[in-house]
């Protein structure tokens, strides 16, 4: 490994594997190595960027970002990123994480599907945001070397074909609730006032990112 990614290994904490252990017990192998890849590339992110954050934190909103899509963990009527922010605070405050990180951990959980707005909040709510945009849209990808990429690919693996695997386990988590999924009325405004507006779709720009599979 590189010294870069050296610098992004998980914390060695118990409030650490305290978070591993949960997350790989509650979450399919699929989000559990999604989640990790997240981490990594976050911090990675983050040390590109020089962006001082704490690793723990960071690495909580990036396991527990998904944790909504779980029945165990899903609502009946709330986003899936908002019942993951909700996990997450719960979790940390009963591992007497102040509640001032607790609700910065929430943040990030909450807005990491909201382009546009983390990259402007606190590092770790930018970072999480970073890492799965990173992972799952490939939006960043040339801004990491092969060395890098390869390295957290090798550690946790993607499936053969993570981009619809991914899109799946979306769905699956979201099915039963659609009313969740209202939210940016500004592309409706723009469709409703220009009929040949195409917005982008989040699947579309899944399978045509550089990662393969």
């Amino acid at each position: 490994m590189t010294q870069i990614i050296e610098q992004a290994a998980i914390p060695d904490s118990r409030l650490a594997r305290a978070i591993t252990e949960y997350i790989r017990d509650t979450e399919t192998e699929l989000l559990f190595n999604h989640s990790s890849r997240v981490y990594h590339f976050g911090v990675l992110a983050g040390v590109h960027r020089g962006l001082k954050f704490d690793r723990e934190l960071l690495y909580a909103g990036a396991m527990f970002h998904d944790i909504g899509l779980m029945p165990s963990h899903g609502s009946q009527h709330e986003r899936f990123e908002v019942d993951g922010a909700h996990a997450a605070r719960e979790f940390l405050r009963s591992h007497g994480v102040p509640e001032e990180d607790a609700y910065t951990v929430w943040t990030a959980i909450a807005l990491h599907t909201t382009p546009g707005v983390p990259q402007h909040m606190h590092p770790v709510v930018a970072l999480v945001t970073a890492g799965v945009e990173m992972d799952v849209l490939g939006l960043t990808y040339q801004e990491y070397s092969n060395e890098e990429r390869e390295a957290v690919v090798r550690a946790y693996p993607r499936t053969p074909h993570f981009k619809e695997d991914i899109i799946q386990a979306f769905y699956d988590g979201i099915k039963h609730k659609p009313e969740t999924t209202f939210g940016n009325v500004k592309a409706d405004v723009i469709a409703d006032k220009e009929p040949h507006f195409h917005r982008t779709n989040f699947c579309s720009v899944i399978r045509g990112s550089a990662w393969h599979g």
